[in-house]
């Protein structure tokens, strides 16, 4: 059933990327004021974009490419989605402009200057976005919690993604500002791994070095199912970091700590196995204190339905690509940051410390989130 699912997800994949291509061809490039010449090769790099889509969903799962040649393929799917995004407002533009009436000559230099600004707006949003997802920011925020005694500092890292360009020396860059940091803790909240375990195994074994008062904390997050989720827990496990299954502990001194619960990813649900259960993971807490929740997916927070003050996700990777959050906020509750969801529970949303896909990111940065933790 797993390999049946995965076969759909990436026929899914290819035809949604070749609908958009014949979109971009019928509704910009054939409304070009350019030479047929010019036109046929506009079409001939939407055909080297497509396959290059092909070449890197082969690349991050099954053949091996030099780091140059897999950035390169990584590019065609973020250029893409830029390019529909801009093919969007030049439809939208030009049929606007054929209903404003304007001399022949007013009209044919607005629509040239469309023309040129739509390839001009793609260009630079695609440079953009190649530049911010070079950064990965720190982000800093405070949260009060009720029934908490005294501060605690926790470091966020998720969505990090193992895998292609996400290789041992990111890890170990990143782990040198988490461990500058001084946390408490460190939490790491889901798909950590991207692909085939014998091919992270470097990557991984950076994470012995995270240093805090109270050790490292996991879930796995939906992409962990795709790559043999038990060697990957057993491996986690191996490095001293603690997995949560749907358990909890209590985190600093008896009465006046916290309880840290964490609960396997919902795509459990899909596959029948490693399904989350928020009961199991609240059973025999304390109390008398207050609890935060690991939980990858957002959405997983209409489930909350007693017992946690704080849930702590990513997955959504706060779009990663602007427009793309106006759709993941058709499916997940929350995109990014702090909400308060009800009187007593509130979630945070890591935007990811990574990236999947494109090395790309255009209003969503990549970040590692420090939470320090405060009494009301």
């Amino acid at each position: 059933m797993f390999v049946m699912h995965t076969i759909i997800f990436f026929i899914s994949f290819l035809v949604v990327f070749f609908l958009i291509n014949i979109y971009i061809s019928k509704r910009l490039i054939d409304k070009l004021d350019v030479s047929q010449r010019a036109k046929l090769y506009f079409r001939l790099f939407l055909f080297l974009n497509f396959f290059g889509i092909i070449v890197y969903m082969f690349s991050r799962y099954y053949i091996e490419l030099n780091n140059w040649l897999y950035f390169l393929v990584s590019l065609p799917m973020g250029i893409l989605f830029l390019l529909f995004c801009t093919a969007i407002i030049y439809d939208i533009s030009r049929v606007s402009l054929s209903k404003i009436p304007l001399s022949a000559s007013r009209r044919d230099f607005v629509k040239k200057s469309l023309d040129l600004s739509s390839f001009a707006l793609a260009t630079g949003l695609s440079a953009r976005a190649m530049y911010e997802a070079r950064f990965v920011k720190h982000e800093k925020i405070d949260i009060k919690i009720a029934n908490l005694q005294q501060k605690y500092k926790i470091v966020q890292i998720s969505d990090i993604h193992i895998g292609g360009l996400i290789d041992a020396s990111f890890i170990k860059k990143i782990i040198k500002r988490v461990n500058t940091m001084n946390p408490d803790l460190v939490v790491i909240t889901g798909d950590l791994v991207d692909i085939a375990l014998d091919k992270a195994e470097d990557a991984l074994e950076a994470f012995r070095a995270l240093d805090s008062k109270y050790g490292t904390y996991f879930i796995v997050g939906n992409h962990e199912y795709f790559h043999n989720i038990g060697k990957i827990i057993n491996k986690v496990k191996s490095l001293g970091i603690r997995v949560l299954e749907n358990e909890n502990l209590y985190i600093g001194q008896e009465g006046k700590g916290f309880n840290l619960a964490g609960v396997y990813d919902m795509f459990g649900y899909r596959i029948q196995a490693y399904e989350p259960d928020i009961y199991k993971a609240l059973k025999g807490r304390d109390v008398h204190s207050p609890t935060i929740l690991l939980a990858h997916q957002p959405k997983f927070v209409e489930e909350v339905n007693f017992g946690v003050d704080l849930m702590l996700s990513g997955h959504t990777h706060g779009g990663q690509l602007y427009p793309f959050g106006l759709l993941v906020r058709l499916q997940q509750p929350y995109l990014k940051g702090l909400h308060q969801h009800n009187d007593a529970l509130q979630v945070y949303v890591n935007k990811g410390t990574g990236f999947w896909g494109p090395p790309m990111r255009l209003g969503a940065s990549s970040e590692i989130t420090e939470i320090d933790l405060a009494p009301v």
